[in-house]
């Protein structure tokens, strides 16, 4: 099995929300994993998140699962039911089609690091606390449709 260089991967500090929503990811830098190692049937990131910063707004998947790994710092896990502190070596799940709106926030004063996978097919998915949601083609749209 060949050895990921991950300082090979491009790391990207970009986001297609529109504004406002687009400044609290400012502080996010991610590298796509999947596409650098010919990975076809899943999504693979690795973020990390400077402190302030968010992973995304609160957000759910219609068709697409998602598993997350804790690998360097914590960082607060912000769903429908609360917040929850994920240290280093902890797990979290989001299985497609359940709309319970999640993202992590750096609240510490160090950078944090996870992996994130997602496997499925993007239907589209919203979001919890603003008027956004995301199309199957990568478009944004208000909750009632109309573009941005």
């Amino acid at each position: 099995m060949p050895k990921v260089d991950l300082t090979s991967i491009e790391q990207m500090n970009r986001t297609g929300y529109p504004s406002p929503f687009n400044e609290a990811v400012a502080g996010r830098h991610y590298r796509r994993l999947a596409p650098a190692t010919a990975l076809t049937d899943f999504g693979v990131s690795e973020v990390t998140l400077d402190p302030g910063a968010w992973s995304s707004q609160r957000h759910w998947h219609d068709g697409e699962d998602e598993f997350l790994v804790m690998i360097e710092g914590e960082a607060v896990l912000v769903e429908d039911d609360g917040r929850t502190v994920l240290h280093a070596g902890d797990l979290a799940a989001w299985p497609k089609g359940v709309t319970n709106g999640h993202h992590l926030i750096n609240e510490s004063e160090r950078p944090c690091r996870f992996v994130v996978f997602g496997g499925g097919t993007n239907t589209g998915g919203g979001y919890s606390d603003i008027d956004l949601k995301f199309t199957p083609d990568g478009r944004y749209t208000h909750k009632d449709d109309t573009p941005y």
